[in-house]
Parts: structure tokens; sequence; C-alpha cells
């Protein structure tokens, strides 16, 4: 099977579907909120996306040979585990007490915190797993209770409207992973063979991690009814993806 080929094919696939999702949430034109509904169509194709591109990236990992990274050490005397003097502890994590105050000493506005940059994000190399979560209770009544002329009768906050504002910042940055991701896939697939390297080393320790980068059952973002180009990506990458795991390039 011509690997590379496979690879190209789906990789222009997907640039072809990034452009599109580009296009659909405008970052263009610096967008900082979408409509609801817009946001919801843009991850619909978004999702899938990313999942294939991880996909290919596994892909293009086979035959990647790493040396595994040393162990580290069970302790070292750094601020992380306990080390060093209090005041470098709290700095390390944000806590210094030169800056607790300064919203207030400096006039910054009754301690409101102060803007950080935006940190670009990474495609991740693993599936996420599906968590069992508790569903959230919907509000479906109130308690009817009132006294008249004293209190008005509790009303039920209206639902989302598919036209309210959401923050895109978020769905921004993933975007932007999502193309760095495909604009050089070697360089991720360096990443996961260091991943695998050092999955493999860490075979005899019984610290839970994980061992298989897809997740079980249907890759994210999959639909039972194909109706987009990134679904029939998606089909084929997972397909590929789970014969280069299960067949190893060990030549």
């Amino acid at each position: 099977m011509d690997w590379n080929a496979a690879i190209e094919k789906n990789r222009e696939a997907l640039k072809r579907i990034l452009s599109a999702l580009v296009a659909m949430a405008g970052l263009a034109e610096g967008r900082g909120t979408l409509p609801r509904h817009l946001h919801r169509a843009v991850l619909r194709l978004l999702r899938p996306a990313e999942a294939a591109t991880r996909r290919l990236i596994i892909v293009a990992a086979r035959g990647i040979v790493v040396s595994p990274p040393p162990p580290r050490s069970a302790w070292s005397p750094s601020p992380v585990n306990g080390g060093g003097s209090r005041s470098c502890r709290l700095h390390r994590f944000g806590s210094s007490p030169a800056k607790r105050g300064r919203g207030i000493a400096e006039g910054g506005g009754g301690g409101v915190a102060e803007p950080h940059a935006t940190r670009a994000l990474t495609l991740p190399l693993l599936d996420p797993l599906r968590l069992p979560r508790p569903r959230r209770p919907v509000a479906g009544g109130v308690p009817r209770i009132s006294v008249p002329g004293f209190s008005a009768p509790f009303s039920l906050p209206p639902p989302p409207s598919p036209n309210d504002p959401v923050n895109a910042a978020r769905l921004g940055l993933r975007i932007a992973a999502l193309a760095t991701a495909l604009d050089d896939l070697p360089a991720h697939a360096r990443r996961f063979a260091r991943w695998r390297a050092s999955r493999d080393a860490q075979k005899g320790e019984s610290r839970p991690r994980r061992l298989w980068p897809l997740r079980p059952g249907r890759p994210p973002g999959w639909r039972r009814r194909p109706g987009h180009e990134v679904d029939d990506v998606l089909n084929n990458a997972h397909g590929l993806a789970f014969w280069a795991l299960q067949h190893p390039d060990t030549s």
C-alpha cells in the first residue's frame, strides 16, 4: 500500500475543509464572537476534522523510531516538589506577595487581573475519552408560592437563543492548531513517535496511563449518516490509523 499517497490525499481534503471552516468562522475578519447556531455548525465540522488529522499523524508516524526519553526522578528539590524557598514556590504558582495587591496598590481597578497574551494550542495526539458525567437537570418547573402584593411569581429563564453571541476565541485557537498540524504532519508524527517511545519505556510502572491513542468505539465527531466530505475523510483516516497501530512497521 502507498501510505504516502493515502496520507496526502486525505490531507488535501482536510485542507479544503479547513478553508471552509475559516470562512464560516470569519477568522480573517477578527470576529470575537459568533452566533450560537454558527458556533455549533463550525464545531460539527471541526471535531471530525481534528480526529481525522490525529489519525493521519498516527499513520505518518508508522516506521519512525526515536530513543525513549530519560527516566524522570521520583523527587527533586524543585519548587514544584516542595523544594526551594517559600517565595520561590509562591511565585511559581502565581501567588507571589508582590502581585497579590498590585491591583489596589497601583490603581489597577481593585485587583482586576491583568490581561495575558493568548497562548497557542497544539493539536492533541490522543483522543479524548468518554468520561461518565452526571446529566445536568433541566429546570422544567418552578415553585408557584408567592405573596400577593409582596412578591412576584418566579419565572424560568428564557431558553438559549440560536442568535446569542458565543465567545469564539477558543474555537479560533483550535482551528489554528489544526492548520499548523496539517501544514507540518512530519513534525507531529515525530511527536507521536516520542509519546509511543515514552509509553513503551514505562510499561513496568504501575501508575495509570494511556496505552492506546484512539478511544474505544467510534471516533470523535463520527456520524451514522455521512452528510459532509469530512465524514468520509474521517472514516478513511480511522481505518488507516487502526491498521497502522495493529501492524506497526518494524523494518
